[in-house]
């Protein structure tokens, strides 16, 4: 498996951040857009790193045109030689409507149409091809030679998607080259519900399954003695709790019988009891969500519970400060 960490979104601090991930032997570091830009930091990361895969986890798709993210990512792409990943995600409507002030309707459907926009983009810029993209949601039917870049030796970015529910990972089986999956999963959902929606759309696309990778990033309770295992315990199980309240992911919680915990956390969150979710969340729970092991037994149980259906991973809570430790759990993750 591939295993991917983070860079920091702060400009001042990117370059050792990047440097410092490298270094602990990441196969990748991916931003992701929260308070500050997505793509500015990986351009310093770029200049600082040789062999680094960088990448959006995620931007936000809506918020763009396809044709000013197809040109940033056609930028960094060529700035990485070929080492960047652009990662999409939808957002939700309030944040699209409210906060980007940009249009909202039918989002599986609008980022399918999104995805293909972008490579009929890149396939002008690449092959000269005439630009003709007529769809639902996005035109784009202009593009003279001062505007079009030159074309890179790797080729266009690889595009990667999130999604939760079965519509958009559909998405991501039909025409991207990856699929991003949300933390708050299971084996067993992957393995019955949502990786088969991304085969099944793959299928009927006629791609390969070894054409999209699959991400995700792990759930890892761990520690270096019972303290520091307990606060991760803690700080996990109300992570999980957090996201265990919200209707959207009952469908998780139901596919192992534990729908009722969805309506009593979704209540409590009501309440404003944010501490008191998380002891709804009990060891078998937490036990299928995450990884609880020392550090290390890391590795091998990441491997042994995600590597068939699972092709990168992330640490869902930064773990990498301690080289010498985690240095050795993300070789062996690499190697499984």
């Amino acid at each position: 498996m591939k295993i991917d960490g983070g860079i920091s979104l702060s400009l001042n601090d990117a370059a050792q951040s990047a440097r410092d991930t490298e270094a602990a032997g990441y196969t990748g570091a991916f931003t992701a857009e929260t308070s500050h830009d997505p793509f500015l930091p990986l351009t310093i990361a770029a200049e600082h790193t040789e062999r680094l895969e960088l990448g959006t986890s995620i931007a936000v798709a809506f918020a763009r045109s396809p044709m000013t993210i197809a040109a940033t990512a056609w930028d960094l792409q060529a700035f990485s030689d070929g080492r960047f990943i652009l990662g999409l995600g939808s957002q939700i409507k309030p944040h699209i409507t409210k906060r980007f002030s940009m249009e909202w309707s039918k989002p599986a459907a609008r980022m399918r149409e999104y995805v293909q926009a972008l490579h009929a983009i890149w396939d002008t810029w690449q092959n000269g091809t005439k630009l003709d993209f007529r769809g639902d949601f996005y035109q784009h039917t202009l593009m003279t030679p001062m505007f079009s870049p030159e074309p890179i030796a790797a080729g266009p970015p690889k595009v990667f998607l999130a999604a939760v529910g079965e519509m958009m990972t559909a998405v991501a089986g039909e025409v991207c080259d990856g699929w991003i999956s949300h933390g708050f999963t299971t084996a067993s959902y992957l393995e019955d519900v949502s990786v088969p929606a991304l085969h099944t759309a793959a299928d009927a696309a006629g791609r390969p399954h070894s054409d999209i990778e699959v991400s995700l990033p792990a759930f890892v309770v761990t520690g270096e003695n019972e303290d520091q295992m307990a606060t991760a315990s803690f700080a996990t199980r109300k992570q999980i709790a957090f996201y265990g309240s919200t209707p959207a992911y009952k469908k998780v919680l139901d596919h192992h019988g534990w729908g009722d915990a969805q309506i009593e956390l979704n209540a409590m969150s009501k309440q404003g009891r944010w501490d008191d979710m998380a002891t709804v969340i009990d060891d078998e729970m937490l036990d299928a969500f995450a990884v609880v092991a020392e550090p290390a037994d890391v590795a091998s149980k990441l491997v042994a519970r995600y590597a068939h259906v699972v092709d990168r991973v992330t640490f869902y809570a930064p773990y990498s400060a301690n080289r010498e430790l985690w240095g050795p759990v993300i070789e062996e993750i690499k190697a499984g």
